[in-house]
């Protein structure tokens, strides 16, 4: 049962937070992203596991970590769950659900399903007549759209996400409406980095219109089962039954984990290809380093990170030591260390969306167990 202090209102908010990210779908409608009881990946003990020393265990508890999980080499170095939190617990993962939609549109890009140079308005005609209508697919999943919410617009999409509560003598509005009457003049795509989740709204929408499946059945089909995930996911909608992309997916942090580990792989689990090679191949070589140099979040990252790039909701880092992540506010994160072998799945519940001291500890601890554990 939801506790009767959680509402939409202040499930972000401490001390609220910590249940509500564990049990997002006592607050709002979901999808099931369905995973095959019967084809469940192994995630063996490491033969050495990982003892963290006592810097570390003050940083997963400064960085209020629920849980996390690390592999190497597939296998099980460190494990750890906190605040009500357990090895089967659906934890929100917050804009990591960008990086989840990025590979979705790269297997189907490969499959020639989708066409990232085709303007979104291609696949749906309804927002011809906005700001998006020039906006490619490419200019979407890698946030250089250019596409600006007024403070007004910016209102009635939070309130169509079904995160915020429901003014009185109405409901929100669905998602397709809030992006359909962005009216104006096309923005020019290719612009430096900025990053606006309504992009990942839209273009979940146009996946969704161009395949005919929900992202959560989507998800299911060409990722959660294909890669032998241990629990079912789920993904939070609006009140039409549109997937949040940008945010609404929440799963184990040993599902996060393994779908780490099908990258780390080259996409392949076994002999199955699940992911195409040239996707992620894709997404560690071709970022935009100058996009994101000219971009809004350069000096932000830039005491963890200086030499970035963003591709298909994912941040590649080519500074050493190297590695490809996805973020999510509150202290959500999936590290790629390629050439390691390392996969670090940490969800949390920071007191803030974007708190820069856990944001900065957990870059700094991330560096320094690459190191331990490769």
């Amino acid at each position: 049962m939801t506790p009767p202090l959680a509402t939409r209102a202040n499930w972000r908010q401490p001390p609220f937070n910590r249940w509500a990210f564990r049990n997002f779908d006592a607050l709002t409608p979901v999808e099931t992203i369905d995973n095959d009881p019967a084809d469940v990946a192994p995630l063996p003990r490491a033969a050495k596991p990982w003892a963290p020393n006592g810097l570390h265990r003050f940083l997963l508890d400064f960085t209020a970590t629920d849980a996390l999980v690390a592999l190497v080499d597939g296998e099980v170095a460190f494990e750890r769950y906190a605040n009500g939190n357990g090895p089967q617990t659906r934890h929100i993962v917050m804009s990591c659900s960008k990086a989840i939609v990025g590979l979705l549109i790269g297997l189907l890009a490969e499959e020639k399903v989708l066409d990232y140079r085709a303007p979104v308005s291609t696949y749906l005609p309804e927002i011809a007549d906005t700001r998006y209508a020039a906006t490619t697919l490419r200019d979407l999943v890698d946030m250089r759209a250019g596409v600006e919410l007024s403070p007004s617009e910016r209102q009635a999409y939070q309130l169509a996400t079904n995160w915020r509560p429901i003014p009185p003598g109405g409901g929100p509005a669905s998602l397709r409406t809030a992006l359909k009457s962005l009216a104006g003049a096309p923005s020019p795509g290719g612009q430096p980095f900025r990053y606006r989740s309504a992009n990942t709204d839209l273009l979940g929408w146009a996946i969704e219109r161009a395949t005919g499946k929900t992202i959560a059945k989507l998800i299911s089909e060409r990722l959660w089962r294909p890669m032998g995930a241990e629990s079912p996911a789920y993904v939070s909608t609006d009140d039409e039954g549109l997937a949040r992309s940008a945010g609404g997916v929440c799963a184990t942090a040993r599902d996060v984990a393994r779908l780490g580990q099908a990258m780390i792989a080259g996409g392949r689990r076994g002999k199955r290809q699940i992911i195409p090679a040239a996707a992620i191949d894709d997404i560690r070589a071709n970022g935009d380093r100058a996009a994101w140099a000219r971009g809004e979040w350069r000096r932000l990252m830039s005491p963890a990170r200086r030499d970035m790039s963003y591709r298909s909701g994912w941040y590649v880092a080519n500074d050493a030591p190297r590695c490809v992540f996805a973020i999510g506010i509150h202290g959500q994160n999936l590290f790629l260390d390629f050439e390691r072998r390392i996969v670090v799945a940490k969800l949390s519940s920071w007191k803030k969306a974007d708190g820069r001291l856990p944001f900065l500890a957990t870059h700094w601890a991330f560096a320094r167990l690459q190191k331990a554990l490769g």
